[in-house]
């Protein structure tokens, strides 16, 4: 490792929290045959990490992509926040490097919190003018975290008052088995709702009855009582 790789890694382990590890390792579902099996945690709380991210802004490409191999997922984590950061201050090079970097290193982009931070900013800030179908093909794979990838990246459309990618893709993922999926799915719908409540509900009232049942209560978390039990009721 180089010497920068083994400075963060020692900084990062000054913040790091044994209790909160143990902590993190049930909450991620790190278990045999969990959704995040394998996964290592430091127990290291994210301000301390975006800190460190602060302090080694302007860190190589190559150093990044070797954090984001580690097996710790704390170590992941902030190299994806770096690149979060480089995209936002990077010129449509450095954006173009980050970005191809993100979808080649999708294996080591393996936990929810993980595609969460970072989805919607780098493949989500490239795509946005740009020829979308990667997502389209990530929806259509078996893989859970590129589904999961698919679905976040167009939160940054959703800011920009573009839904159509978020609803296409929201329709292709309607029959997923996975309860990530569902919450990430019902968040976006509920996401184009605080934008366009017209253009949610009109996407609800065409699918409701297909759409798996915790996919639509994150959907329409925040609806009036009255409103949310006639959806969770069919009676429309």
């Amino acid at each position: 490792m180089s010497d920068i790789i083994n400075e963060i890694s020692r900084e990062l382990r000054m913040f790091a929290e044994p209790e909160r590890a143990s902590i993190h390792q049930r909450f991620f579902k790190t278990g045999r045959g969990e959704y995040g099996e394998g996964d290592k945690f430091l127990g290291i709380r994210v301000p301390h990490i975006r800190k460190l991210v602060r302090e080694f802004r302007g860190l190589s490409i190559a150093d990044t992509e070797k954090l984001l191999h580690s097996r710790w997922h704390e170590e992941r984590l902030f190299a994806l926040l770096v690149m979060v950061d480089a995209f936002k201050k990077g010129d449509t090079q450095l954006q173009e490097e980050i970005y191809s970097l993100y979808m080649a290193c999708t294996k080591w982009i393996n936990n929810w919190d993980l595609v969460d931070l970072s989805a919607p900013h780098i493949p989500g800030g490239w795509l946005f003018s740009r020829d979308r179908k990667p997502l389209y093909e990530f929806a259509e794979t078996d893989d859970l975290w590129k589904k999961r990838i698919a679905i976040l990246s167009t939160q940054h459309f959703i800011r920009k008052n573009d839904f159509k990618d978020t609803l296409a893709i929201s329709r292709k993922l309607l029959k997923d088995d996975h309860d990530l999926i569902h919450k990430a799915v019902g968040w976006m719908l509920r996401e184009v709702g605080k934008k366009d409540l017209e253009t949610e509900e009109k996407f609800l009232r065409k699918h409701y009855m297909n759409i798996p049942r915790t996919m639509l209560r994150y959907a329409i978390e925040r609806f009036p009582e009255e409103k949310r039990q006639r959806y969770l009721k069919g009676i429309l």
